[in-house]
């Protein structure tokens, strides 16, 4: 039992691969993605160990994606926020978002606003959204934000979009292999490069999409916790 609630961080990766491999349009990979994300967040929200899920939506590159499916993913995520908002502020669960707001429709900024507003007070977990959201571009809209020329990493991280988040403990991503996050050579399309940093466990689902089972993860909680395997290193 670690002393601290963790930080598990999800990479969705391989939705579009494995919607085409059943020869069904890219957007339906997001569908069960989503329809799985339900599950997933609510055995979080019951394992007092997680105090943040971090979960990445739409990445800064995913725009060059073809319009119709970045539509779907917008009418997706904002379905998702309608129908599970309520729920939300009822089970304890705290909404941020992460990631640049201008490219998104104003409807979904909307939701995100007015969820976000009503579950403040939350506490039994963290949904960490990021959304439109690169690691390099929130450093450099960071460091737009500071006004001075001496700038420390420590100024950065204090102006970050949401500073006041733990490190992660834990990134899961889809098909990739166990690694050292400090030694990885794959890349990680940049994501949280500050937050992340300490993270020294990545692992794999085993599968081309996002459907993530808890007795997958719990597999490696029932070993060493993320947070001691790191002080190991």
């Amino acid at each position: 039992m670690t002393s601290s609630p963790l930080h598990i961080a999800i990479i969705p990766d391989g939705n579009r691969r494995w919607a085409r491999a059943r020869l069904w349009r890219p957007w339906k990979g997001h569908e069960v993605s989503a329809a799985n994300f339900k599950t997933l967040l609510e055995w979080c929200r019951k394992d007092e160990r997680i105090g943040t899920l971090t979960f990445w939506c739409l990445s800064t590159e995913n725009w060059k994606r073809g319009e119709e499916e970045v539509s779907k993913l917008m009418e997706l995520l904002e379905n998702y926020l309608t129908n599970e908002g309520e729920n939300m502020l009822k089970n304890g669960i705290r909404l941020l978002h992460s990631g640049r707001r201008e490219r998104l429709p104003d409807s979904l900024i909307t939701l995100i606003d007015q969820i976000g507003e009503k579950t403040a007070k939350n506490d039994r977990l963290t949904l960490h959204l990021a959304i439109d959201y690169g690691g390099k571009d929130e450093v450099m809209r960071a460091m737009n934000r500071i006004e001075k020329r001496d700038i420390t990493e420590d100024d950065i991280r204090a102006h970050l979009d949401h500073p006041e988040l733990p490190d992660i403990d834990l990134v899961i991503r889809s098909e990739r292999q166990t690694v050292d996050l400090h030694r990885d050579e794959a890349d990680l399309a940049s994501y949280l490069l500050f937050d992340g940093d300490f993270a020294n466990q990545l692992i794999e689902l085993g599968r081309a999409d996002a459907r993530a089972r808890k007795d997958e993860i719990m597999e490696f909680f029932e070993g060493e916790s993320p947070r001691e395997s790191r002080r190991s290193l």
